[in-house]
């Protein structure tokens, strides 16, 4: 894995031109508390997480939102989501997600991320048991940024160790597992980081189907190359 420097790691404030530019829209903050909202109960609602399981966050200019700590999904409020300074400092809100760290570490770290996602669902959560990394047992393991989908050793959970951990786990990725503990995906909105989230799922069940019957074959570099490429083209022509 690739250490990221402390230049990386430093907190600052990104100006709204550079996230226009890394096609992070802007939107009122009324608007994000809405779609952070509906995102977190989505992930429910989909069995990625259950009771206060899991946080969520999203880019707001400069700024950060993410879900509250302790407080079940099904309780939450547009007005309970929390808003955090690029420094992780509380700006306005109750007490927010013990994983704060890695949120902020990670935006400061990728410009071009506009939304992080945890979850603590199934399939990964097992393959992170496992602390095994993803291999490329199937090609879209493409859509979470490489040709693996790493997984971290075992951290305690909203310590900073977690979030450095993390920090090389998603280098050149869109996710990862966190060992013994479950997965983060990233996303240029909410939106992309829940589709994320749901293949990486998928994927990791796929995994752990094939080693029940078996060793699974692997693609080759080679082969998810040529994957990649692929996906890059169908970009452009979106």
């Amino acid at each position: 894995m690739v250490s990221l420097s402390n230049h990386e790691r430093t907190p600052q404030r990104l100006p709204f031109d550079k996230l226009r530019a890394n096609g992070i829209l802007e939107m009122t903050e009324q608007t994000l508390r809405q779609d952070l909202l509906q995102t977190s109960r989505r992930m429910v609602e989909l069995g990625l997480n259950r009771g206060t399981a899991g946080n969520a966050s999203v880019r707001c200019g400069g700024d950060i939102l993410i879900t509250p700590s302790a407080l079940p999904v099904a309780e939450m409020t547009e007005q309970d989501m929390v808003l955090l300074d690029a420094d992780g400092k509380l700006l306005q809100g109750r007490k927010p997600s013990s994983e704060w760290r890695f949120h902020r570490d990670i935006f400061q770290a990728r410009p071009e991320i506009g939304a992080v996602l945890h979850m603590h669902s199934t399939f990964a959560t097992t393959i992170a048991c496992l602390r095994r990394d993803v291999p490329a047992v199937h090609y879209h393991i493409a859509i979470a940024g490489g040709d693996t989908i790493r997984c971290t050793p075992y951290s305690v959970f909203g310590e900073q160790n977690l979030s450095d951990l993390a920090l090389e786990a998603l280098h050149g990725r869109k996710a990862c597992l966190l060992g013994n503990h479950g997965m983060i995906a990233l996303g240029k909105d909410l939106a992309e980081a829940l589709s994320v989230a749901l293949e990486v799922e998928y994927l990791c069940e796929i995994y752990w189907r094939t080693l029940q019957a078996g060793e699974p074959h692997i693609l080759t570099a080679q082969q998810m190359h040529e994957v990649q490429e692929k996906f890059v083209g169908y970009k452009k022509r979106s």
